[in-house]
């Protein structure tokens, strides 16, 4: 087994992964300490899984969620405070002094009574005031963190099936790597050496403009054979094609719906297997 041979046999991706046996590890190790490209291509595969580890990552500002809930659960009390009147009145000998009196005191207490249910009925006003203006704030604020749960939501489901190709002891992983043109692009393929299918990860190549779309292509024998029209939604999830033997794999940005040979000018990454 030559050196491509080796790197390409996926025992590098199984030892980052903690897959490969005590002995596949002994060997890597001692192969990298005399093997300049086999260390190389280690590292660049470290990179790469890093990345895809954590590129879906979204986290919701840490306050938002306590700060939702604290308005909602908060409620307005008001303490109504009824004067109490003493039923105990000091017996006088003048009964007309002591009617005036009660009578005196009854209008004072109906005034209190009025006074307090005008108060009572101000602070229910401006209590029902603040009880919308916070119901209409809890409701745009319960839609943005749900958006942002669902958003989360689906970063992780797409990690979840990177890493459950990444363990798959049957899918070949290729990397891409930019050409001189475009150095900083990167893309991965995952090719199922039982069935033979095709998926590609992506997100390391700019988005593609209005009307152009990224086409895999597989090296066979030397020739271009289209491997797939990739879109966002097929991220590593959907087979774009069936391949069933190739050397290496390439991307171009070709008009929406694909060409029946790559523009060459427009290749932005490619990896040998």
């Amino acid at each position: 087994m030559n050196t491509k041979e080796y790197i390409s046999s996926g025992i590098i991706e199984s030892y980052i992964l903690g897959h490969a046996s005590p002995e596949e590890a002994g060997i890597l190790e001692c192969v990298m300490k005399n093997n300049a490209e086999v260390k190389a291509a280690f590292e660049e595969a470290q990179k790469t899984l890093e990345h895809l580890a954590t590129a879906q990552a979204v986290t919701p500002p840490s306050d938002l969620k306590s700060k939702i809930w604290n308005k909602i659960q908060q409620e307005q009390t008001v303490e109504e405070v009824i004067p109490s009147v003493s039923t105990n009145v000091p017996e006088t000998k003048d009964h007309r002094e002591a009617t005036e009196r009660v009578i005196i005191k009854e209008n004072t207490q109906w005034k209190t009574y009025a006074i307090a249910a005008s108060v009572l009925f101000l602070i229910s006003v401006a209590g029902n005031l603040f009880w919308m203006n916070s119901h209409s704030s809890n409701k745009k604020e319960i839609a943005l963190l749900a958006a942002e749960k669902q958003a989360q939501d689906q970063a992780m489901e797409k990690m979840n099936r990177k890493i459950d190709m990444f363990s798959n002891p049957d899918m070949q992983m290729v990397m891409l790597k930019g050409v001189e043109k475009h150095p900083d692009s990167k893309a991965m393929v995952f090719w199922d050496k039982k069935t033979k299918e095709v998926y590609l990860n992506a997100e390391k190549l700019p988005k593609a403009p209005a009307g152009m779309q990224y086409q895999l292509w597989a090296i066979k024998d030397g020739q271009p054979v289209s491997a797939g029209m990739y879109t966002e939604d097929k991220d590593s999830r959907i087979a774009l094609a069936n391949i069933s033997n190739a050397q290496a794999f390439a991307i171009t940005l070709e008009k929406e719906g694909g060409s029946k040979v790559p523009t060459m000018e427009n290749m932005f990454v490619m990896g040998e297997i």
